[in-house]
């Protein structure tokens, strides 16, 4: 396959030399795509999620029969990710060797509220390699057992429960609004630098409960309760016995499922993005991947490209009038 690519490449580079297109270099470069090591930013912290996931399914990248070059993880954590998006929207190079990890919802919800650098129409997806659902945690040592138990101390303390979350318009942050609405009490949100930090003020007992990927608190199960899953149907894979909001009659859907994967930014040769989108979905798929994502409690859900561009569209329409109606 790779060399019906190269030929491919060849091919059109001579066509477009008779045509005397400046094409050429990017053209030239995708002929030999990658001749190094590739790097991805993570805005995330070491040890979160995304960053924990983002070494699993990249470990794979310098077998020939994907990249052939290793993949290196930048992290560039803070405000949710928008410190780290901002940066790869704006000083990233165009040229595939600079690529980043994306969740959806986190910067689409973003760059509607906030003025951000990045959008949906300024980065280029690659593939998507899970969809991570948000879910309701407490302490292992929490007098709340159910989800029932802690509204019934909020209703009663109105304003005492504090939640935590890996910063704003994030899931975490999504679900939480969603669930405030939906049970009508007074509640309070300590946005975090990354999942990991939120985590631990569950753990710590700065915070009573809060909004933590499925994934995350799953790892840390014998640290923390899980009380509910926000989707729309149990996580049967990792976490059977936890219901859903929903299930507990409480309106918290899937709005803040965190899809992750790999963006490239707009501009980028369209040659070394499909060479991406053909490689790097195989390397997610990979026996090896699969297995150490799933001893870590990680879901997996492999989607290619041209779906990838379908789901930011129809989740940038959703978000801002889920969002619109949030803040009422």
């Amino acid at each position: 396959m790779l060399n019906i690519i190269t030929k491919t490449l060849r091919t059109s580079a001579a066509a477009l030399t008779v045509a005397g297109t400046v094409m050429l270099p990017q053209l030239a470069q995708a002929e030999t795509f990658p001749d190094r090591p590739v790097s991805m930013v993570v805005s995330y912290s070491p040890g979160g999620a995304t960053d924990f996931q983002a070494r699993i399914v990249t470990m794979l990248a310098g077998k020939e029969d994907y990249l052939g070059q290793p993949m290196v993880i930048l992290n560039k954590p803070g405000a949710g990710g928008k410190v780290g998006w901002d940066f790869f929207a704006s000083k990233a190079k165009k040229n595939g060797y600079e690529l980043a990890a994306y969740n959806v919802p986190h910067f689409i919800a973003q760059s509607i509220v906030f003025k951000t650098k990045y959008n949906i129409d300024n980065l280029e997806p690659i593939a998507n390699w899970g969809a991570d659902p948000a879910v309701l945690i407490v302490g292992k040592d929490s007098p709340f057992n159910t989800l029932e138990d802690l509204m019934n101390f909020a209703k009663e303390n109105p304003g005492k429960v504090t939640f935590s979350g890996a910063g704003l318009y994030v899931g975490h942050h999504i679900a939480y609004l969603q669930f405030a609405k939906a049970s009508g009490l007074k509640l309070t949100y300590v946005p975090h630098k990354g999942g990991t930090p939120a985590m631990k003020s569950v753990m710590g007992g700065q915070v009573k409960a809060g909004f933590n990927n499925l994934s995350d608190a799953f790892r840390n199960r014998d640290s923390v309760k899980i009380l509910a899953v926000a989707d729309l149907e149990r996580n049967k894979e990792f976490l059977p016995d936890v219901p859903t909001f929903m299930e507990q009659g409480v309106e918290v859907d899937d709005s803040s499922v965190n899809f992750r994967g790999i963006m490239a930014r707009k501009g980028t040769p369209t040659e070394v993005v499909d060479y991406l989108a053909q490689r790097v979905p195989m390397m997610f798929e990979d026996k090896k991947t699969l297995k150490k994502m799933d001893s870590a409690g990680s879901p997996v859900r492999v989607i290619p490209r041209d779906q990838v561009i379908t789901m930011w569209k129809e989740r940038e329409t959703y978000l801002k009038e889920l969002l619109a109606d949030l803040k009422k």
